[in-house]
């Protein structure tokens, strides 16, 4: 019985999540490097007012969702999340294809994320675009890019081996500090800028009909970079013992409140102290406002900085 008892104990998950680990862990999950690495795209798509409607309605449009996450987590905190809710109710099969689904889109980010970490520090560090080693669709992929990319991944597999504790603590210090340079930088930027640089509105001229066209092109991929809310859920049986299920709710509701937040107001402050149009065909559209609105190095590498703990905490 002793021996039985012990190899309970030992696969024991341990419950150390609060209210603030699920904050960072669905916020931090949620934002990611888009904000610097395809803000360019994001006003081709849809000129600066353009874009922040997109990722306002379409931020709005996800809490509804996020409610029917928090209160399914409620009442079945699984680790399986969307899996063991399909479960429930849905013939096996469908749960079988929302796995296959769901795996699918996390494939998709895990690439996209470790190829961000390269060209993040190519920007600070130039030297790293040496010993091209193939391109992909034009693009080459340098040796140091691959190596960097390699390393971040190793790290986040090493942060998650040792345990829930760790990274969870892991993943506070890096949303907060992001967070932290964040309200520096926004700051700064609402002070300098203008918001004669909006003009035109939109991507799109063609009057209302364009701005309806502009926001939509924004907001078809605003739930590809809101995706990660759904993150905490699948923590859900690591949770304190202190922390109430019928919280779950409320926890995805700030996260969600907070991302939408965030995106419309990098958006809006990149777009005030440059005009929108002159940073469409720039790499790291935000990196480069800044540094034409305030000549200062010191204060880029500072960005660079939060979208490298941005990267970490995904």
């Amino acid at each position: 019985m002793a021996a039985t008892q012990t190899a309970t104990n030992s696969t024991t998950l341990r419950r150390a999540l609060r209210a603030k680990e699920y904050f960072t862990l669905a916020f931090g999950t949620m934002v990611g490097v888009g904000w610097m690495v395809v803000i360019d795209d994001w006003l081709t798509r849809g000129g600066a007012v353009g874009a922040m409607l997109g990722f306002l309605i379409g931020g709005l449009v996800l809490i509804p969702i996020g409610y029917i996450y928090g209160r399914l987590t409620e009442r079945m905190p699984d680790a399986g999340s969307e899996i063991a809710y399909t479960g429930a109710v849905f013939p096996e099969a469908v749960s079988f294809g929302t796995g296959w689904m769901m795996t699918l889109a996390y494939l998709i980010v895990c690439p996209y994320e470790a190829v961000a970490n390269g060209r993040v520090g190519s920007y600070v560090f130039p030297r790293l675009n040496t010993i091209e080693l193939y391109s992909v669709g034009g693009y080459p992929v340098y040796l140091p890019h691959l190596l960097a990319g390699l390393a971040l991944t190793a790290v986040i597999v090493l942060v998650n081996y040792r345990g829930v504790h760790i990274s969870a603590t892991f993943q506070n210090l890096a949303t907060f500090g992001m967070l932290a340079i964040f309200v520096v930088f926004a700051t700064l930027g609402l002070f300098r800028g203008h918001t004669a640089n909006w003009a035109p509105p939109f991507a799109d001229n063609r009057g209302m009909l364009g701005g309806i066209v502009s926001t939509l092109m924004v907001l078809q991929i605003v739930p590809y970079f809101m995706t990660g809310f759904e993150a905490a859920p699948k923590c859900s049986e690591e949770a304190s013992v202190d922390f109430k299920p019928k919280h779950f709710v409320r926890v995805i509701y700030l996260a969600l409140g907070a991302g939408i937040f965030f995106y419309v107001t990098i958006i809006g402050v990149v777009t005030l102290i440059q005009p929108w149009q002159s940073l469409t065909k720039e790499r790291f559209a935000t990196a480069v406002a800044f540094e034409r609105a305030f000549g200062s190095r010191f204060l880029v590498q500072l960005i660079m900085f939060a979208v490298l703990l941005s990267l970490l905490k995904i």
